[in-house]
């Protein structure tokens, strides 16, 4: 019988696949195929009416598809698969406040079930009610969470929760006469979709740096708040793993102005059954459930918001909402007149709601609370372990602990050194690993933000632990080694100076070969209105390349 050494503690040997794979439009050859879709009309055609103009195919030709045998499309996507890191495959705990977690498999089933992937939005709503009764359940069981009134899981991503949050401020405001408050406070350590999302929306952003402790202090808050203060908008745990012991000062604060506190709970993984958002006083707040709720992010995408309010701020809520009637039947209200409107189209990233359900469903109230407690205990574990390494830092509340996520610091190693926080990163590509550094501009000098979650082993934690210890020791006695990597992976690394320049920049397949093969695009037909048309309702021939 093989046996195979003991691995706990130790960094492992991995070495990611390479296969060097070609775009698949330069795969396959001219007549190949996988699937031979049938030759049909457009329906408006058969029956005899005119296709809409924005419908027509106005070179006449058809879309340049790849034309390629199912083999070799299962083979270009397994390697493209092979070539990645995700939590699938690695210990994913270094996504910082992204929350990687893991999400069980048996929810991917319930979503492949015809009765999730097969509907339609545009369904009558008679033949949805399965449906609607289960994103009924889960936006209850987000109310019971938060502490407050109602929620809407309509948004599509935690971002869009929080421009919806921040629409619903201006909204309220603007109906009681007070829309002269034309700030939002936020803080330094808050996630910066907030600062961004209240800008979009037309805000002065008044940003509150941390003190010693990560947060700001209670006097900072004061000076800032006035009759101009439209809200606190702010992350708790900030995105160091800090939690404000003052929130609700904070909130007591702006109130007494006269704005609304909107509580981003992306970081929440850590305070699930410990806390509430009502129980501090906040009017709105938010959750990813692609975070907090396990659903995948899916590489940035689809993902899926939740928005939570008191009872006076519902009348505000994205519409359409889901009601009960006495029946038990469910609908969809669109007449909400204080409504804020759509944030996407139809209701929620469906797919995602019905995984959050499912997780939610199987932990129950005490699973929840475990999930957080024990995020929390393997947070703490790693940052007593990686602050024992040589050059690692943990700035802020120093010899406190943190709740969810640590953002460190290699300042320390990189000065003795050379070897940044970012080539650092790099060279746990060759362990399989890899972390996030923080958003910018870096706050924390040379961060490296992580974040364990509750799904990782104490073997797997030592495990990353271990690999990091191995790249700070490198980093001393052969400083290249780290320098030049990754070794060990599909590709070397890419230049940062291209995604800067638009002039390189590449979306679609047609731009690729335009800019860097050189190809010419075809000429578009020159539209010509219909006759009687008035010269001024005739678009601009560049409205429709």
């Amino acid at each position: 019988m093989i046996t195979f050494p003991q691995r706990d503690g130790h960094a492992r040997d991995f070495h990611q696949a390479r296969w060097n794979e070609q775009l698949i439009f330069d795969l396959g050859s001219p007549g190949e195929r996988g699937v031979v879709p049938p030759a049909s009309e457009p329906a408006a055609a058969a029956a005899g009416e005119p296709v809409r103009r924005s419908l027509r195919n106005r070179r006449n030709a058809a879309p340049r598809l790849p034309q390629i045998s199912q083999p070799q499309v299962l083979r270009h996507y397994l390697r493209l698969s092979q070539e990645t890191l995700g939590a699938d495959l690695n210990i994913d705990i270094g996504q910082g406040t992204c929350t990687m977690k893991y999400s069980p498999k048996v929810n991917d089933t319930f979503v492949r079930s015809p009765e999730v992937s097969a509907v339609h939005p545009l369904q009558p709503v008679d033949t949805l009610q399965g449906l609607l009764e289960l994103i009924h359940r889960l936006e209850r069981m987000i109310a019971e969470i938060s502490g407050l009134h109602s929620v809407t899981l309509q948004p599509g991503a935690g971002s869009a929760a929080i421009y919806a949050n921040v629409s619903m401020v201006r909204k309220y405001h603007a109906v009681r006469g007070e829309s002269h408050r034309d700030e939002v406070i936020t803080t330094g350590f808050s996630h910066p979709s907030n600062a961004a999302t209240a800008k979009t929306a037309g805000y002065k952003i008044i940003t509150l740096q941390g003190g010693p402790d990560g947060y700001p202090t209670v006097e900072a808050l004061r000076a800032a708040v006035s009759n101009r203060t439209a809200a606190l908008m702010i992350t708790n745990p900030e995105d160091i793993g800090v939690f404000n012991p003052h929130i609700a000062e904070f909130v007591r604060i702006v109130h007494e102005a006269g704005g609304l506190c909107v509580y981003d709970q992306a970081n929440a993984n850590g305070i699930l059954g410990i806390t509430r958002a009502a129980e501090v006083g906040f009017d709105i707040c938010h959750f990813n459930l692609h975070k907090t709720f396990s659903t995948p992010h899916a590489c940035g995408g689809p993902a899926a918001g939740a928005c939570a309010v008191t009872e006076e701020l519902a009348p505000y809520l994205p519409s359409p909402v889901i009601v009960r009637a006495d029946d038990g039947r469910f609908d969809l209200d669109h007449d909400r007149p204080l409504s804020i409107g759509k944030v996407r189209p139809f209701y929620g990233v469906t797919a995602n709601l019905v995984r959050a359900y499912a997780w939610i469903s199987s932990l129950g109230a005490e699973g929840l609370r475990q999930v957080a407690e024990t995020a929390v205990l393997n947070n703490n574990y790693l940052l007593k372990k990686i602050t024992e390494i040589d050059g690692v830092t943990a700035p802020y509340a120093e010899g406190h602990h943190r709740i969810e996520q640590v953002r460190y610091s290699l300042a320390d190693l990189h000065e003795e050194t050379g070897v940044s926080s970012g080539d650092f990163g790099v060279r746990l590509g060759d362990f399989g690993l890899h972390y996030w550094t923080s958003h910018h501009p870096y706050s924390v000098p040379e961060p490296a933000t992580i974040e364990p979650t509750e799904s990782y082993s104490r073997a797997e934690l030592d495990e990353y632990v271990a690999a990091m210890r191995t790249v700070a020791e490198e980093a001393r006695t052969d400083p290249e080694k780290v320098l030049s990597a990754p070794h060990r992976g599909p590709i070397h690394r890419s230049g940062q100076d291209a995604m800067d320049d638009p002039e390189t920049w590449a979306v679609t397949y047609r731009a690729y070969r335009h800019k860097y093969l050189g190809e010419q695009p075809p000429e578009v037909p020159r539209w010509i209105p219909p006759a009687g048309l008035p010269a001024k309702q005739r678009p601009p021939r560049a409205a429709h390349r």
